[in-house]
Parts: C-alpha cells; sequence; structure tokens
C-alpha cells in the first residue's frame, strides 16, 4: 500500500481544490427546492465548478455519467443524477461534489433537509454528521486508521444507528481516489499508522435500520437493503503532526 506523503507546496494545492469543492458545494445548497431535479443539481455543480476554474473529478471515472453524486433519502451513496428524480418536501438528500484544480482534488458531501422533515430523519442527519466529526477529531500523526472506525461505530452504536460498512473514505492527492481505504468501523489501536502529510477523506454512511445495502440494475445508485433512510457527511482531511487539517471546510 503506497501512501503520498504531500510536500507544503502539494498542500497548499490541496487547500485550494477543497475550498472550490467546498464552495460548489455550498452553492448548490442554497439553490435546493421541492421540484428541483437531481438533473438540475448535476447541471449547477458542472456550471460551479467551472466558474471556479475546476473539473468535476466524477465525470466519467470509471464510467461515471454525472458530475456530482446526488443520494436521496434510501440512497446510501452514488446516486446519479436524473431529469425524472425530483426533491419533494420531506426528503433528505446528500450531494457529493469532488473537484480537481490544478492537478489536485477536494472531495466532499453534505446532507440537505427539503421542506418540513420528519424527526427520525433529522435526528440521523444529525447524528451522521457528529460520527463524521468524531471520526476526523483522532486523526494526528501516529494514530491509526482503525482509531477512526472505531470512533465512528462507537457513537453510532450509542445512537442507535447502524454503519455502512462496504464503502468507506480513501486516500486522495493527485488522485481521487487512493490508497489507503479508510474503513469506518474498527478497533482502536489497529491498521496502519497515520503520517503527518497524508490526506484523506472520512464520509461515513449511516443507516436508520440495518447497515446492509443492496446496488440497483445503473451499476452505480447504492440503496439500504430494507429500504430504511441512510445520511453522509464527508471532509477532506490533511493529517498534520498536532492534528488535521479540513480543506473542504469553509
Amino acid at each position: 500500500m503506497a501512501i503520498e506523503i504531500l510536500s507544503s507546496s502539494q498542500i497548499e494545492r490541496m487547500r485550494r481544490a477543497g475550498r472550490a469543492a467546498a464552495e460548489t458545494l455550498a452553492f448548490v445548497g442554497a439553490h435546493l427546492r421541492p421540484g428541483m431535479s437531481t438533473a438540475d443539481i448535476d447541471r449547477l455543480v458542472r456550471e460551479d465548478t467551472a466558474r471556479r476554474g475546476g473539473r468535476p473529478s466524477q465525470l466519467g471515472y470509471l464510467g461515471f455519467p454525472a458530475t456530482v453524486c446526488t443520494s436521496r433519502n434510501h440512497v446510501v451513496c452514488h446516486g446519479v443524477p436524473s431529469p425524472r428524480e425530483h426533491l419533494a418536501p420531506g426528503d433528505i438528500v446528500n450531494v457529493d461534489v469532488t473537484t480537481e484544480l490544478d492537478g489536485y482534488h477536494g472531495d466532499t458531501s453534505a446532507m440537505f433537509l427539503i421542506g418540513d422533515v420528519g424527526p427520525e430523519a433529522r435526528r440521523l442527519v444529525e447524528v451522521a454528521r457528529r460520527c463524521r466529526d468524531a471520526g476526523i477529531a483522532v486523526i494526528r500523526d501516529g494514530a491509526r486508521l482503525g482509531d477512526i472506525g472505531a470512533a465512528i461505530d462507537e457513537l453510532a452504536q450509542r445512537e442507535g444507528v447502524s454503519v455502512v460498512t462496504e464503502y468507506g473514505g480513501h486516500g486522495i492527492g493527485r488522485r481521487m481516489h487512493a490508497d489507503p481505504h479508510v474503513p469506518h468501523v474498527g478497533k482502536r489501536g489497529t491498521g496502519p499508522r497515520l503520517k503527518a502529510g497524508m490526506a484523506i477523506t472520512v464520509e461515513p454512511m449511516l443507516n436508520l435500520g440495518g447497515a446492509a445495502t443492496r446496488a440497483l440494475d445503473d451499476g452505480w445508485t447504492v440503496v439500504t437493503a430494507d429500504g430504511s433512510l441512510s445520511a453522509q457527511w464527508e471532509h477532506t482531511v490533511i493529517v498534520t503532526r498536532d492534528g488535521f487539517e479540513l480543506t473542504t471546510q469553509l
């Protein structure tokens, strides 16, 4: 497993890419409303990314047909935007933006509440955000990958929600997806050590029901096996000597 250690100049490029992705995500979030199609979200991401001088990293990645993943309600991840899918009051939706700028990538996602959302959906969205932040909080030079997953899973279990295990975070830098794989469940003190200069994503997917998932026939969209709601938040994180830096936080 070849994990890249970024130089100070490379980290500065990661900051610029991360900020561009975060600004696009914020721009799109401000425009979401009932009746909008997920294809409209794709168009907004495409246009705003170009305005910032970037390229949508996801477009064409392993054949992915869009610039953004839009994962609504029971969709866990990798939802493909469609002109036939419309946001409705009560929906929760994850918008996952990755921007390549000057050869480096920033990857971030957030949950958005459409109209009047029920209390269980709101709680899941908030717990998912807290789980992401709990995983990030343990990152520092010398920590282990298992520490991240343990922190996430411990909080999820206390809150009575489940963590998806088939998908995880990843290394990021000159490539959108690189080593290491970052599991969102784990055992403290296990796994490779984190080193200052590493860049990873932390992006736990939390389900209101069971952790099992299934893939749809489009080859991309992943949904909860039991039809329960799912929520996810993501940041790109640089490991530092004293802790971490978020490149995708505005």
